[in-house]
């Protein structure tokens, strides 16, 4: 079996967070495992998880996932309570932990959910090491995706003449 292509990459996304991207500039990236309950995996299956409002931190030496929101699905969380914003432990390496602590608590860094996916059948979170972005920062990101979009449009115009 080869590697996989694009379009089978894009299957394995249960959540995006697109406003991450827009309110920080991502320096590094990393991959954690989840702490998962059994609904909360089915539910993730099922396509039913947000990330948009949701923030990672440090806490006693580990990392916490909060505010992410796993709708329960009603066949198979009947004999449970579900919490569907419940805190979830992120998994992450003891050096990649140690890096994050000095990083947030000294160098002034943000920790964000990027996306949820899937890597060989377990759910993993990309969380991003990022500083905040200004005011100015996010409208040269929007001039430059207009101009991009723009040179798209004359190119395309330029290649039908």
């Amino acid at each position: 079996m080869g590697a996989k292509t694009k379009a089978a990459q894009d299957d394995d996304t249960i959540a995006l967070n697109r406003k991450a991207r827009h309110d920080y500039f991502i320096e590094e990236r990393y991959e954690a495992g989840l702490a998962l309950l059994g609904w909360e995996v089915k539910s993730l299956r099922a396509g039913r998880a947000q990330i948009a409002e949701a923030y990672v931190i440090l806490r006693n030496g580990e990392a916490y996932l909060i505010g992410a929101h796993v709708t329960p699905l009603t066949q198979t969380s009947t004999h449970v309570i579900a919490d569907s914003t419940r805190t979830r432990k992120l998994l992450l390496h003891r050096k990649q932990l140690a890096t994050l602590i000095g990083k947030v608590e000294r160098a002034g860094y943000t920790l964000v959910p990027l996306d949820l996916h899937w890597n060989r059948g377990r759910a993993k979170l990309a969380v991003g090491l990022a500083k905040g972005k200004k005011q100015h920062d996010k409208r040269a990101d929007m001039k430059d995706r207009d101009w991009q979009r723009q040179q798209g449009r004359i190119m395309r115009t330029s290649v039908r003449d």
